[in-house]
């Protein structure tokens, strides 16, 4: 009798979820059980952040200058929660946007403290930049997009992210993004507009990169222990180019698509887990579906 071979994934990958994932009440089943990094972060960041998580008083916690930091720290928690547990270490970590940065935190490329003064700043510069934003676009393949926006003459869209098969963001102008909208209509594409207040990684964004790879550059990184999917070129960052990256996500598009088909093509039985929720997961799985199975003489 042949017993058949069981498949077994050997690649593991952790998701870190970006901007868009916040709800007022996350992290407070965490701020408790650290205090320690709960007041730091309060006093690196000016504001009582357990309170702007847990009951968010002012109305700003959808806010890019605290979405972000909130975020950052809460993602953290959870991340060295699940150390904590000794939970199984990933052979890959990915983070969407924002997201990025808690990956290359639970490798090792930075600490803590850099890590949350890296994303405030960063929060800082996106939340100053204006006069435009940001758009999803569904079933709609990126040139068909091209063209429907060259017959009506509208120039000046960026692709801000390649979410799955089945979904783009635009950004631009917010006149040009009106035209945008206008020509999707006409054509029946489904979009919706995202709340942010300035149209991000796209061109548009060229000033607060170059401030923020001035700010970069008075850290220092370390090499990772473990592969981080680069949003900027869907393959591993290289350690030695995390400030030319980390400024160039701010005007490039999140290649999202890309860095979860590297991740399938390295094992088509990729086994992942999303901190904190499941909005990049879900993402991951729609992806997985769209793509077809490697045979094993393909992927080797």
């Amino acid at each position: 009798m042949v017993i058949p071979e069981l498949r077994v994934s050997m690649v593991f990958a952790l998701l870190f979820p970006g901007q868009g994932a916040q709800f007022r009440g996350m992290g407070d089943d965490l701020f408790w059980r650290y205090p320690g990094l709960t007041r730091f972060a309060a006093g690196v960041l000016g504001y009582d952040l357990a309170a702007l998580c847990r009951d968010d008083p002012d109305g700003v916690l959808g806010r890019t200058l605290y979405t972000q930091p909130a975020l950052f720290v809460v993602n953290a928690l959870h991340t060295f929660e699940r150390e904590h547990h000794e939970q199984r270490r990933a052979d890959y970590y990915l983070g969407h946007s924002l997201g990025e940065y808690n990956a290359l935190l639970a490798v090792g490329a930075f600490d803590f403290e850099t890590g949350l003064r890296l994303v405030a700043k960063r929060a800082e510069l996106m939340d100053a930049a204006s006069g435009g934003a940001m758009t999803a676009v569904m079933d709609t393949p990126e040139p068909r997009l091209r063209e429907i926006f060259a017959e009506h003459d509208v120039s000046g869209v960026d692709i801000a992210a390649y979410n799955t098969d089945q979904q783009l963001v635009i950004a631009a102008p917010d006149e040009v993004l009106r035209a945008a909208h206008a020509a999707l209509r006409e054509h029946d594409v489904r979009f919706a507009p995202l709340r942010v207040s300035a149209p991000f990684h796209s061109r548009y964004m060229a000033p607060a990169r170059a401030e923020f790879e001035e700010f970069l550059r008075g850290f220092t990184f370390d090499t990772p222990h473990t592969p981080v999917i680069a949003n900027t070129t869907g393959r591993p960052h290289r350690p030695d180019g995390l400030v030319e990256a980390l400024g160039q996500q701010l005007v490039s598009p999140v290649r999202w698509t890309d860095s979860v088909r590297h991740l399938l093509s390295a094992d088509a039985d990729l086994e992942y887990q999303e901190i904190g929720g499941q909005a990049v997961q879900r993402m991951v799985t729609r992806i997985r579906q769209a793509t077809p199975v490697a045979t094993t003489e393909s992927r080797e």
